[in-house]
């Protein structure tokens, strides 16, 4: 089996890669641009195997995906590589209207030309899929899950061209006949996550003794899904699902971010014991503008269609997680050298130069 995956140095993509290598066995071509939150260190017990191997590159250059795509020859494709973060998307949208939009495009395009040149069989069997997010869903109330019928309708900027780029890849299935399908998952979380983000920001300020901060009361909602059960979903979609389907990937573990937090620093305190609480380290912030209060995704479809179930439970997975960074300072600690450890939302409300 030969794979491309997009995003291959990003985190879930990371993830990906290294099951799809060490536990399938497969050849994998990791393609990713390397930009701030891609990581080759993340790749590191893949290095020098001979069934990965590694291209940096943007998937917006239409002609290196080309080159890339007709010299791998794959037999799938999994685009992952995409800009991920609210927070910066609220203040620097345009990186993610190109990569997430545009780049799809032109990687759909790539993958379209390639696809047409194969023969009857290997045509049949090919497979694309495009991984999304349950955010392209907008904001839950207090009762029910997302589904893959909901309706979409996106809050921010990058939540938007998620959904822009998940309509694309519907579009090239229904109109090309290409043999596309999509994923839309919970929050991600688990080792090798940028430190930028909820948990790993937690954990590392946490053990610097640095403020935990909090955005509004804590009261948002969300649906946490350990990255390695998600590596397996994605290749369990890409070889079982439907052509035309979307396949929601949920944990089935809602947690206030408030009670992420102070679980956090209850598992820090219990391996590394300090002079005081660490919760004592949180600190409310003002929240981030259109903060979605609630996500959770119905995987029952996955479910039972696919026989996936996810391994780990929210206790679990974050044990494992802040044993991961506890161990793991030689790849966070570059990382954190040149990101500070505060909420990029703090300043989203600020208007463009």
């Amino acid at each position: 089996m030969r794979v491309i995956v997009t995003g291959g140095a990003g985190f879930i993509g990371s993830a990906l890669v290294r099951y799809l290598v060490l536990d399938k066995g497969y050849d994998v071509l990791t393609i990713d641009a390397l930009t701030y939150a891609g990581c080759e260190a993340s790749l590191k017990v893949v290095e020098g195997r001979n069934n990965h191997r590694f291209l940096k590159a943007n998937i917006c250059d239409r002609a290196a995906m080309n080159a890339a795509i007709a010299d791998f020859r794959p037999d799938r494709i999994m685009h992952l590589a995409a800009e991920s973060h609210v927070d910066r998307s609220i203040t620097g949208a345009a990186d993610f209207i190109q990569t997430n939009v545009v780049g799809t495009f032109s990687l759909l395009e790539a993958a379209r030309g390639y696809w047409n040149g194969l023969d009857a069989d290997a045509k049949a069997a090919f497979r694309f899929l495009h991984v999304s997010t349950d955010e392209v869903y907008g904001s839950l109330g207090d009762e029910g899950l997302f589904e893959e019928t909901t309706p979409y309708d996106p809050s921010s900027p990058y939540s938007a061209s998620k959904a822009a780029s998940d309509h694309l890849a519907k579009a090239w299935e229904r109109t090309y006949g290409m043999p596309i399908v999509v994923s839309n998952c919970s929050n991600n979380y688990g080792p090798y996550h940028f430190p930028e983000k909820l948990i790993p920001l937690t954990i590392l300020n946490a053990l610097a003794g640095k403020p935990l901060p909090v955005y509004g009361k804590g009261d948002n909602v969300r649906d946490w899904l350990f990255v390695d059960d998600h590596a397996r979903a994605l290749d369990i979609i890409i070889e079982k699902g439907r052509v035309g389907e979307t396949y929601n990937v949920g944990g089935r573990n809602e947690r206030r971010n408030i009670d992420v937090v102070r679980r956090i620093c209850a598992v820090l305190d219990k391996l590394v014991p300090g002079d005081a609480p660490r919760e004592n380290l949180i600190e409310f912030v003002t929240d981030r503008p259109g903060h979605d209060a609630r996500y959770a995704i119905d995987a029952t479809k996955l479910e039972n269609e696919l026989g996936w179930r996810a391994a780990e439970n929210f206790d679990t997975g974050i044990e494992k997680t802040v044993r991961w960074y506890l161990e793991n300072e030689w790849w966070w600690g570059p990382l954190r050298e040149r990101y500070d450890g505060q909420r990029l939302g703090l300043s989203a409300a600020k208007a463009p130069a």
